[in-house]
């Protein structure tokens, strides 16, 4: 059993659960500033941001990074895609 459920995911699929998570995790976070002691909303809150650092350095690992904080000493920044171009992303 592999011990993370994204490596059976492609690039577009894991970037899509990056995407939506990372906008639940917003949504979460407009509902707890009116809502500040649902406990519930809480654990969703941190149990999806846990996901999202999880997945976000998963795919930074294999495909290169998804913001300008990534680091990496061999990611080869002429050589890739601009984001501009068919296939970045």
């Amino acid at each position: 059993m592999n011990s993370c459920p994204c490596q059976n995911m492609g690039k577009k699929e894991l970037l899509n659960q990056i995407m939506a998570l990372n906008f639940a995790v917003n949504d979460l976070v407009l509902y707890l500033d009116t809502h500040p002691t649902d406990s519930k909303a809480i654990c969703m809150h941190n149990e999806y941001s846990e996901k999202v650092v999880s997945l976000t350095a998963e795919y930074q690992k294999l495909y290169g990074p998804l913001t300008i904080n990534f680091t990496s000493d061999t990611w080869d920044w002429i050589d890739q895609p601009w984001p501009w171009e068919r296939g970045a992303y």
